[in-house]
């Protein structure tokens, strides 16, 4: 099982009341009933007011390398990409663990 973990940060005088930045939430939020390959997704704005701390994160699960490379092409999320890249920077991490679940 691999996790997939995305954190996004706002790009300086972008809010999260952006209409982009609602539109790239919506565009994401119904991911995970429309790409098989997710076994697990999350999504939510950051309540930390820590200065380190990024504002929107996407944590996800996937069977092995070969699903997570068809969840990250399937075209649902890339349009969401496309949109995100207008507003925000974003790192990822994709590490393995051994169950998903709890």
């Amino acid at each position: 099982m691999i996790r997939h973990l995305v954190l996004f940060k706002l790009n300086e005088g972008v809010e999260r009341d952006d209409p982009r930045v609602l539109a790239g939430v919506e565009a994401f939020r119904p991911l995970g009933d429309l790409i098989d390959e997710l076994r697990f997704w999350e999504l939510g704005w950051n309540i930390s007011d820590r200065p380190i701390a990024y504002d929107f994160a996407i944590t996800s699960a996937v069977d092995d390398p070969d699903a997570l490379k068809r969840y990250i092409e399937h075209p649902a999320h890339q349009a969401g990409v496309v949109l995100w890249r207008e507003f925000a920077t974003w790192v990822i991490a994709d590490y393995e663990v051994a169950d998903f679940g709890v």
